[in-house]
């Protein structure tokens, strides 16, 4: 299924898997490459000795293109993206949209530049500074999301730039990738679904306990951050909304200090990360230091399976999935929905 992000990136079919933090590892991002698909390395968690490693291990798995996935705002974000021109990664992805130099210094080495936005204006923006295509997430898609639908925002987007973009949030199986093309996207890119696969590392309590999920389970808080995330409800999205703002802070320096020392981060740099987040709001002290704080909870269970201790950012579409497939198995079908669904469509439209 030819699109034109499968000409841009060169994989063989139309399907992202997103680069999700303490999720997108080696293990998961080959095993999507090998089904070809375009899978993205989260970085964001990683030292950058850890980085590097980690791009070579991916290439010691898989000969087929693959991305890694950067946060623009990082103060090392230069030094990140060496390491990828280095080692010869095909494509750099963004949560945040990285600026014009960034983009430039890519460009000129090669590397496919793909920004993930969440509005029409940051689309705008990103293509004329020159990325090669935008990775647009509805409201529906996990993590930190925005309030609009993915079928309202991304007929706007496409509508807006002339660069191949890319559909997120809500998106699952063969049906979604082509109603994604039918609005007029290059395909579909997808967290959750990938993260629940049997080649995602996610221990056995998190995966359970996603699957037990209904899609009145997945829910948006800002307490965890001060910025809107989506999540699974569990025992800790309560406690945090219950919690005053002393709670919440002391909550936030005890798991930032756990993460400082694995990460090797001072605290000066974790403050200034958790500053990066604001976008302009206005959050409090505490708010800022438990969005540096974020990864740590994403960690304690994604990493350390502690479904009560962590956070687990899913989208909408956790309520409708029940299985584990491979991502070679999961590939293959969403491809063969969508084949079929293409060839129902044109007998449809052949009928007298």
């Amino acid at each position: 299924m030819e699109t034109a992000l499968t000409r841009l990136v060169g994989v063989r079919h139309p399907i992202v898997q997103t680069g999700m933090g303490w999720v997108a590892g080696p293990r998961l991002v080959s095993a999507t490459a090998n089904a070809g698909a375009l899978g993205i390395l989260a970085s964001a968690t990683m030292t950058l000795d850890q980085l590097r490693a980690a791009i070579r291990e991916v290439g010691a798995r898989t000969t087929a293109p693959f991305g890694v996935n950067l946060r623009a705002d990082a103060q090392d974000a230069g030094d990140r993206v060496q390491i990828m021109i280095e080692e010869g990664v095909r494509v750099a992805s963004f949560a945040l949209a990285p600026s014009r130099e960034l983009i430039a210094a890519l460009k000129e080495s090669g590397v496919v530049v793909i920004p993930s936005v969440g509005a029409r204006r940051h689309a705008e923006k990103v293509a004329a500074w020159g990325a090669d295509a935008v990775i647009v997430q509805g409201g529906e898609g996990g993590g930190h999301t925005g309030e609009v639908a993915t079928t309202v925002l991304l007929p706007q987007v496409v509508d807006a730039v002339d660069i191949p973009v890319v559909a997120a949030g809500g998106f699952f199986d063969g049906r979604g990738l082509v109603a994604a093309l039918a609005y007029g996207a290059a395909g579909v890119a997808m967290g959750t679904r990938f993260l629940l696969t049997s080649d995602s590392t996610v221990p056995d309590a998190v995966r359970a306990r996603y699957l037990a999920a209904t899609v009145g389970d997945v829910t948006v808080t800002t307490a965890i951050d001060g910025l809107p995330h989506r999540m699974l409800r569990t025992e800790l999205v309560d406690a945090m909304e219950r919690s005053g703002r002393a709670g919440r802070l002391l909550r936030a320096v005890h798991r930032a200090a756990g993460f400082r020392r694995i990460s090797g981060l001072t605290w000066r740099r974790m403050l200034q990360d958790g500053l990066a987040l604001k976008h302009g709001k206005d959050l409090t002290w505490s708010q800022v230091l438990l969005a540096a704080n974020t990864p740590m909870l994403l960690k304690a269970s994604m990493v350390d399976g502690r479904t009560d201790l962590g956070v687990m950012a899913s989208g909408q579409v956790a309520g409708v999935i029940d299985d584990l497939p491979s991502c070679a198995e999961l590939v293959e079908r969403i491809v063969g929905e969508a084949e079929a669904v293409l060839k129902s469509l044109e007998m449809l439209r052949r009928t007298p």
